[in-house]
């Protein structure tokens, strides 16, 4: 029976060494490209999804531009205006939704009387009615210009025992946002009637014609059901044309339509990618200056909101 030589069985298990050798660097080498490849492919991705959304805003931006500029046209049949109907249109590989509404659709915060905040903070924010007139009064005492606490109120001591590092301000709100900070606001409330306040109208009253649900729910004596008996009719009247009908529990907070327009719109590229703006403008006299900016905000898309079909002057472009 012959043996194999040992220089021959050395050879033979160096072979089947480099052999695993081989393998395992091919292994290694092929995760090593799998990653690269994988690396590659998120950053392309991620390039393109940065050039879709810088597009996106563009669009987004120029469609509140063209908004105004729709509003501030000479009053005609078909000319766009600030009755919250939304315009849809093409630019370019996007398709834009906007439509604006005067901020006098809102509540505001420095302007609004006692019975209409607090109509706010129960029937919108949830809280019952001690809590509530006790959040007014510290409302009030961060507005007004004193030091004189409400009653039920707050001024800097009550801030400072509460172990807060700062006290009301002692004038009108500036921003929306700050409600957030009045001593007794829960997160959840102000997440609930911040769309439904603004520090821009003036005026103690709201416009029903383009008040929103949640501002129309705040007033006293409404109803869910009668609000959107309401809504359904005014949206009737203004597809038709005519003014909307009075809704009986704003007949106490009647306002009128103010010159600040809260225009909003969103473009959608085709690949899916949605920006939002939101912007708060005021037409001005200066034809150097023909609006003035009061916010200009990134806006969260309404994926529930539908556009109506374009209108005739509606132009694709």
């Amino acid at each position: 029976m012959r043996r194999t030589p040992p220089r021959t069985r050395r050879r033979s298990a160096q072979s089947g060494i480099a052999l695993v050798m081989a393998l395992w660097l091919t292994i290694l080498l092929t995760a090593i490209a799998s990653g690269f490849a994988y690396s590659m492919r998120s950053e392309a991705l991620a390039a393109r999804n940065a050039v879709s959304l810088a597009q996106a805003r563009a669009a987004a931006d120029g469609a509140v531009e063209r908004m105004a500029y729709e509003m501030m046209r000479p009053r005609m049949t078909g000319v766009w205006t600030y009755d919250g109907q939304p315009h849809a249109w093409k630019d370019g590989a996007a398709s834009i939704v906007a439509s604006a509404v005067d901020e006098g659709s809102k509540i505001d915060i420095n302007a609004a009387p006692d019975a209409l905040i607090k109509g706010l903070l129960v029937n919108v924010g949830g809280m019952d009615d001690a809590a509530a007139a006790a959040l007014v009064d510290a409302i009030a005492d961060w507005r007004d210009p004193d030091d004189l606490r409400r009653p039920n109120g707050a001024e800097a001591p009550e801030y400072l025992a509460a172990n807060l590092k700062y006290g009301p301000s002692n004038a009108p709100f500036e921003t929306v946002g700050e409600v957030s900070r009045v001593l007794g606001m829960k997160p959840e409330v102000y997440r609930r009637i911040r769309d439904a306040i603004t520090v821009y109208s003036r005026q103690p009253g709201i416009n029903a014609a383009t008040a929103g649900r949640t501002t129309l729910l705040a007033l006293p004596n409404a109803t869910p059901e009668g609000v959107d008996a309401f809504i359904a009719q005014r949206a009737q009247a203004v597809s038709q044309g005519l003014p909307a009908p009075p809704f009986a529990p704003a007949q106490a907070f009647i306002g009128a339509a103010v010159p600040v327009w809260r225009i909003r719109a969103e473009a959608t590229m085709p690949d899916g990618v949605t920006f939002g703006r939101e912007a708060v403008l005021r037409p001005a006299p200066d034809p150097r200056r023909p609006l003035i900016t009061l916010a200009w905000l990134d806006a969260p898309r309404a994926s529930s909101v539908k556009p109506n079909a374009p209108a005739a002057n509606d132009a694709s472009q």
